[in-house]
């Protein structure tokens, strides 16, 4: 197999076979994120996932699940995707599922038929990063689109027929910023995408990116774990998503929840209130830098 740097995917694709048809992330921008500055975005040429593909075959008797790496293989032209997803479906008759992250720009540069073709081609989840819902500091992490037009990308892939797992960041405004907004909106755009999946996130703070120099300078403050539990517990008064799953149990999370919207808000808000009053067991990071 071809891979060039760090390879990342979603903690729900840790059996998947990884193929890198991508190098890196088409915007490279956001100030929170250093997943993809040890590269340069590119096109893994397609000879090369062609033999990474069966390369694969000839080593595994059974894939049933792909993700396609790096950063947005959604930038891909349609052409180059679906001439992909052939492939994995004449290579792999038994994969179930493909997925891949999914950028907003790289979302709205597709028509509607060109995503119900990768969708009937064999394309079935997508990861997008929200992050927040809040405008202004959505400007401010330099993530480079609206509000509005992340609410239309979600919905884009959903009208296709994609299963959508959207991503938001608790504490991106830290504690000196306007949190509330950021929990309140975050929930109301979430509610006009509706996806099939939520995970809330907790902002980590690595070295090198513009987030680490407002840390330094005092511009941002870091939240800290109670804070946090009270911004996830206003995100959670605001969240209107029945049936979708929601999770809060990543490695970054202080407090771990996991239930279906909106059934188990009731718990899960009573849960946050457990841990506001200390009654609860946190747990405990050290903070990885890098």
């Amino acid at each position: 197999m071809h891979y060039s740097g760090s390879v990342y995917r979603p903690p729900s694709e840790a059996h998947s076979l990884i193929i890198q048809v991508t190098v890196g992330c088409s915007h490279n921008k956001c100030a929170f994120c250093n997943m993809y500055k040890d590269k340069k975005f590119s096109i893994t040429p397609m000879e090369q996932v062609r033999d990474d593909l069966r390369w694969a075959r000839e080593q595994y008797s059974r894939v049933e699940r792909f993700f396609l790496a790096d950063g947005d293989a959604l930038i891909l032209p349609t052409a180059q995707l679906l001439e992909i997803l052939g492939d994995i479906r004449s290579l792999f008759p038994e994969c179930s599922r493909v997925s891949t992250y999914a950028s907003p720009k790289s979302i709205l540069g597709k028509t509607p038929e060109d995503l119900s073709a990768l969708h009937a081609a064999g394309l079935d989840f997508a990861y997008l990063g929200l992050e927040t819902g809040n405008d202004p500091l959505l400007k401010k992490i330099n993530k480079g689109v609206t509000v509005a037009q992340q609410i239309e990308a979600g919905q884009k892939l959903k009208a296709a027929g994609l299963t959508l797992s959207v991503t938001a960041i608790n504490g991106l405004a830290g504690s000196n910023g306007d949190w509330q907004a950021h929990a309140v909106d975050t929930a109301a755009a979430l509610n006009a995408m509706h996806p099939d999946f939520i995970a809330l996130l907790t902002l980590r703070v690595y070295t090198g990116t513009p987030m680490a120099e407002w840390i330094a300078s005092g511009e941002l403050v870091q939240p800290t774990p109670m804070e946090l539990i009270r911004e996830t517990k206003l995100f959670l008064e605001h969240i209107d998503c029945p049936g979708a799953v929601f999770r809060s149990n990543h490695a970054s999370n202080y407090l771990v929840l996991a239930g279906t919207l909106n059934q188990d808000r009731e718990r899960l808000l009573h849960e946050c209130d457990e841990a506001l009053r200390g009654d609860a067991p946190l747990r405990r990071f050290v903070e990885l830098g890098r």
